[in-house]
């Protein structure tokens, strides 16, 4: 990456570079050394051209900051980018930057990776050190690249990884390779596609192009079958419980001595978390385990699971609920029910453009891979990337 810029969510500590975390408290904050997986790109060669505007803290899914402005949608200003990475989005969906780092607690790579139009790639839990990375929730967090297309978020990964994790995805000479596979193509690989949960509420536009996707992967080769993956829909619940026992332990001085320096939707967040009980915490995090091993379990039938990865396009930006699928919810809710099953049970997943709506506003497609299988994950996202053009849009072209 000799000499390649990136732009770094403002989460992640850049040595003599502020790192706010997109909030006041730490507006005056610089670190002395850089995160780990800082240092791993800067080894590498890249250069950090800047920090991106995140929601407060990366607790938040619309990226509207009371600090530090609202990071708009490039391919409609007048909408989210989504969050809480969605500074990094917009510099990847708009050019200023070809990949940027970014983190995901409960979809917050992949959720604006989608929104804006660009790849979106959290990897495995533990693949990439969270070492120097402000937290949200310990147990929910990644690190990730969002990248223009597929095979730079596998370079990307490649270096960003942590080799001492796991022995699984080396090449020959034991370097961890995500590149070497990706020209495999699909054919007689097993596209799963869940009968329950993630098809229940989506928007016109989104089951459209999600279903030629899947179409489209057939064409290439590829085996599309349905799986039975019951009991998803308290995937959303338990991941909220424990992001904010988490969030709340992070937070524990600061909410007690510095609460009106948080903007209002963080500190409600945060503060509501105290009405929790540590009893619904624990068990949030033994019951996580079964939702885990289902998804494992059905990952051995099938090479990835294919599925939306928001329910809708981006909203306007002053819109506080949505109707999707003929029900009213907010929009934090809707953006989050379809990535959490991924940072619940901690396997990879990626978010890629696979259409337009009659807006002009992009869709993402999103694949959960197998533990520590980023290898194959990343070749069936290419397969399909390199099938269409989506991801050689940019927000100033016309359709067409």
């Amino acid at each position: 990456m000799h000499g390649i810029p990136i732009s770094v969510k403002d989460l992640i500590h850049t040595k003599g570079i502020r790192t706010t975390a997109g909030s006041r408290i730490l507006r005056r904050f610089v670190p002395k050394e850089n995160a780990e997986v800082i240092e791993r790109l800067i080894e590498a060669g890249a250069i950090i051209l800047g920090k991106t505007n995140l929601h407060e803290f990366a607790f938040g899914v619309t990226n509207l900051n009371p600090h530090y402005g609202v990071a708009r949608n490039p391919w409609d200003p007048r909408r989210i980018s989504g969050g809480s990475s969605g500074g990094s989005a917009v510099t990847v969906s708009s050019a200023m930057a070809p990949a940027s780092i970014g983190t995901d607690t409960g979809g917050s790579i992949r959720i604006p990776a989608a929104a804006c139009g660009c790849v979106g790639l959290k990897p495995t839990y533990g693949r990439v050190s969270l070492n120097g990375v402000i937290p949200l929730s310990d147990s929910l967090d990644h690190v990730g690249p969002l990248t223009r297309c597929v095979q730079d978020a596998a370079i990307m990964l490649e270096i960003m990884a942590d080799p001492a994790q796991t022995l699984t995805g080396r090449s020959a000479k034991g370097k961890l390779s995500f590149t070497r596979d990706l020209r495999k193509g699909v054919h007689g690989l097993c596209v799963g596609v869940p009968r329950q949960y993630f098809f229940d509420r989506i928007s016109t536009a989104v089951r459209k192009n999600v279903l030629a996707a899947l179409v489209l992967l057939e064409q290439l080769g590829a085996r599309v079958c349905e799986v039975e993956l019951k009991g998803m829909e308290e995937t959303d619940e338990l991941a909220g419980v424990i992001t904010s026992g988490e969030a709340l332990a992070n937070h524990w001085d600061w909410i007690r001595t510095r609460a009106s320096d948080y903007g209002r939707d963080v500190y409600s967040l945060i503060r509501g978390a105290m009405n929790q009980r540590s009893s619904e915490y624990i068990l949030a995090q033994a019951r996580r385990e079964k939702y885990g091993e289902r998804l494992a379990q059905v990952l051995q039938s099938v090479d990835v699971l294919a599925v939306p990865a928001i329910p809708m396009e981006a909203p306007r930006i002053e819109e506080i609920e949505v109707i999707v699928g003929g029900k009213r919810e907010s929009v934090r809710s809707a953006f989050l029910r379809l990535t959490r099953p991924g940072n619940l049970s901690g396997l990879p997943a990626i978010t890629l453009p696979c259409g337009f709506s009659n807006e002009e506003l992009p869709v993402g497609l999103q694949l959960i891979g197998r533990r520590w299988d980023e290898t194959m994950l990343l070749r069936v996202a290419y397969s399909f990337e390199q099938a269409t053009s989506w991801h050689r849009r940019f927000p100033c072209e016309p359709s067409g």
